[in-house]
């Protein structure tokens, strides 16, 4: 598993993962022990489709960084 983005909080990265369902893309999530930040998994083959969904269902405004 690699990770495709880094959100805020869980609630942020929970709304990646839904994103990720909607395209087939299976996801997890895993708490940095030293900050808040979250950062959402995909099997590493699916990386880049992960990325392209990512991109394609959310608003331009919408701050994620990338891992």
């Amino acid at each position: 598993m690699v990770a495709v983005a880094v959100a805020g909080d869980i609630a942020e990265a929970e709304e990646l993962r839904e994103i990720l369902r909607q395209v087939g893309i299976a996801s997890t999530i895993a708490q940095s022990p030293d900050d808040d930040a979250v950062s959402v998994l995909v099997p590493e083959a699916d990386l880049e489709a992960a990325q392209d969904a990512i991109e394609a269902l959310t608003e331009p405004d919408d701050i994620i960084a990338e891992p």
